[in-house]
């Protein structure tokens, strides 16, 4: 069905890529992205580690498994084509102690099932090969994770929109969807626009802009700051590729670990603690409202008593340069406070039912002529054109016209 207008909520790196992906399968579709902010890409696209996962992390069968490893080859060419700087510095997921071992074991065997392109297991003396300052006594090696910039990424897919005819609106917050015969409207400040379907990629507001157009209440947003320090431009030296501890796997955040980034920095962290506003990049940042309503939900009282340990550990890595290196240590010893100085902080948009369980995998379902998603953490940014796809395919479903 060409001649159709499509309306997307939201100017990230998924809202993007999927009015390009849309704009690109349907010729003479009309999309209209609405933004909020005077820039696409402000938040979490704007704040992301620029890493472009191999897939070793998630559930065989989970659809962050199957989009990740397909929208890792999709970015590739993709930025090859752009000349978007994309960088293959592989990545050492390290163990520290003995019992990590049966995790990396595990690990393994989910990362071989997802088809993780050349992954290895490294003994202790191969670990100092690949990172002659790194520490572990085994470690899984992934040559193929890279490093990007996804703002540029984002960028560049809104240029493809208008390319294709269509819009970007910028400044256009959104303040009401509503179902009207044969289509949606959407209002912002600028006034109402009609559209045939509309497609809600919101990120830290997902669950609020779900709420505008009726939709179901959970997942909520809760949002997670994560901060990082840099290392000092003479000590970058002491890394080379991406350090990861192995993750806990009863918690969805990856620990303190390096990353290199296109600029030539290397960050290090971040922790992951809960912000005091959905957009809390510094600490004194308060919104009450928002707080209120975090107050207010079961799932936030049940999760904290599940991982009140958890959260302690990494507030203190939070007021303490010291406690959060002492955790980098781990990873490549004899780094330290001297070596760092603070960088900037992301928040994560994470998804939280009301029983406390944090939502792992991809949320986005259809109702009507609406597509929501509700959930797409790391590793949303690698899986965007993936996503994109997935998506488009929900949204432009015969089968599902409302």
């Amino acid at each position: 069905m060409a001649d159709e207008t499509i309306g997307i909520v939201g100017g990230g790196i998924i809202g993007l890529a999927t009015g390009r992906e849309i704009a690109l399968r349907r010729p003479g579709t009309r999309v209209v992205v609405f933004e909020k902010e005077r820039a696409v890409a402000l938040h979490q696209t704007g704040h992301n580690s620029g890493v472009v996962h191999a897939g070793i992390y998630y559930t065989p069968g989970s659809l962050k498994a199957a989009l990740c490893v397909r929208g890792a080859a999709l970015l590739r060419e993709y930025c090859q084509d752009r000349r978007v700087p994309y960088r293959e510095t592989g990545k050492l997921v390290v163990a520290v102690r003995e019992d990590e071992l049966g995790r990396m074991d595990a690990l393994y065997e989910r990362a071989r099932a997802n088809h993780v392109p050349d992954l290895r297991k490294i003994p202790r003396a191969g670990i100092g090969e690949l990172e002659p300052h790194a520490g572990g006594i085994a470690a899984l090696h992934s040559p193929r994770t890279a490093i990007t910039d996804y703002p540029a990424i984002a960028r560049e897919f809104a240029a493809d929109i208008t390319g294709a005819g269509g819009e970007v609106r910028l400044g256009h917050p959104v303040t009401g969807v509503t179902a009207v015969p044969g289509g949606v409207e959407v209002t912002t400040g600028g006034g109402r626009t009609r559209v045939d379907r509309l497609v809600l990629c919101a990120g830290l507001h997902s669950d609020t802009v779900a709420r505008l157009a009726r939709d179901r209440p959970e997942p909520r947003i809760v949002p997670f700051r994560g901060e990082y320090m840099l290392l000092r431009p003479e000590r970058r030296g002491l890394v080379r590729g991406l350090i990861y501890p192995v993750p806990d796997p009863r918690y969805p955040f990856l620990g303190v670990h390096f990353t290199p980034r296109v600029d030539g920095s290397v960050e290090v962290g971040p922790n992951a603690v809960l912000a005091l506003a959905r957009e809390g990049y510094r600490r004194s940042r308060v919104a009450p409202r928002e707080l209120l309503g975090l107050a207010g939900y079961p799932g936030v009282w049940r999760m904290a008593a599940r991982h009140w340990r958890t959260g302690v550990r990494e507030y203190r890595g939070s007021f303490s340069a010291a406690a959060f290196m002492r955790d980098a240590a781990l990873y490549v010893p004899g780094v330290g406070v001297r070596d760092v100085v603070r960088g900037g902080a992301g928040v994560r948009a994470q998804a939280l039912d009301r029983d406390g369980t944090l939502v792992d995998d991809f949320r986005i379902h259809r109702a009507g002529r609406i597509t929501a998603v509700r959930n797409a953490p790391s590793p949303a940014a690698t899986a965007s054109m993936a996503i994109a796809e997935h998506i488009a395919d929900a949204a432009l479903g015969p089968d599902q016209a409302g």
